[in-house]
């Protein structure tokens, strides 16, 4: 692993400090030796894209040993010092304490479960360079600052609320990584779609999950045959139903992008408010009728076995009032 030191703003030889200019000096350890200088850039300055940091290499705004070096191949040894300057950029500006609302389900010295609010985006990225979960984490608590992305491990989509886990040290986080790849981390959500339910109660879809190819903003389930994508595996469970939409438990296997919004709108049911699965807006929602009501793993630390649940959001509670009292067992 790099270390790297911040210096904070410094100025070049025989300048004044630019207010925009940002150095970082970072020093190749034994483990980094042999590999190439863009990916040891990429240790070392974790909060910014390998992309990004091959920009500031082909500009000139990185030294090794005190020489210029713009090759991005390059092979570091260890004991190596790199310089680099951080100049002003969207992305390089985004990494900021910014007080956002957000709620809590669980914390301790280890890790946070955050009950995430719908609307709320959870890391930073091009239209949305602030006031995102991660900035408010970076206010919350400065151990975030430490860790890579500010710990987050997984995501919701913007207009998808309820539960998220987040790491406060690397090594918790590396373990949680490790945990959800083993599918080790059990998440369930509700949703409130299109269209009345028919047939057994339960349904699994296993369903790859790729780009779509007529719209690449979109996902969609594919064919891995003859199109590139993932595995996914959704468990669905029928809560209530009516003649004009379904609310459903939904269990999670795999994770993919949109998992469970393109799942549902591939057997016929987009969410509610989805309107870029097909779904309307409906019973006053406009955003997707989902929520992460439960998220349930061992921490990683105590080898206590954990278990938490959301209520729904208050506007998915009241979109489905209209199924009446057979759903409210299933509300959480």
């Amino acid at each position: 692993m790099i270390s790297a030191t911040p210096l904070g703003l410094l100025a070049e030889e025989g300048e004044e400090p630019g207010p925009e200019s940002d150095i970082r000096v970072l020093e190749v350890q034994a483990d980094q030796h042999g590999e190439r200088l863009d990916k040891a850039l990429a240790s070392g300055v974790s909060e910014f894209s390998r992309s990004y940091l091959q920009q500031l290499l082909e500009t000139g705004l990185v030294t090794l040993n005190g020489k210029l070096c713009t090759k991005v191949s390059q092979k570091v040894k260890a004991g190596d010092r790199i310089s680099l300057e951080l100049r002003p950029t969207p992305q390089s500006q985004a990494f900021k304490p910014e007080a956002v609302a957000f709620g809590i389900a669980f914390e301790d010295a280890h890790l946070l479960v955050v009950n995430k609010p719908a609307g709320l985006v959870v890391h930073p990225a091009p239209g949305n360079w602030s006031g995102t979960l991660l900035n408010g984490l970076l206010a919350h608590d400065p151990c975030f600052l430490l860790v890579p992305r500010a710990g987050i491990v997984h995501r919701l989509d913007k207009d998808t609320s309820g539960l998220m886990v987040v790491a406060k040290t690397r090594e918790v986080m590396d373990a949680l990584v490790k945990a959800i790849a083993a599918r080790e981390v059990s998440r369930q959500y509700l949703a409130l779609a299109h269209g009345a339910w028919v047939g057994s109660r339960s349904r699994t879809v296993d369903a790859p999950i790729g780009r779509d190819p007529r719209n690449r903003l979109r996902m969609a389930v594919v064919d891995l045959a003859s199109q590139s994508g993932k595995t996914a595996r959704t468990d669905f469970e029928l809560q209530a139903s009516d003649a004009s939409s379904c609310f459903v438990r939904c269990i999670l296997h795999t994770g993919r992008t949109h998992q469970i919004r393109v799942h549902m709108a591939s057997i016929g049911h987009p969410l509610v408010g989805d309107s870029v699965y097909g779904g309307t807006a409906q019973f006053g929602l406009s955003r997707q009728a989902l929520h992460a009501t439960r998220l349930a793993f061992v921490h990683p630390v105590t080898g206590k076995q954990l278990q938490f649940d959301a209520p729904l959001a208050p506007d998915i509670q009241q979109a489905i009032a209209h199924l009446g009292p057979a759903v409210q067992s299933a509300k959480a």
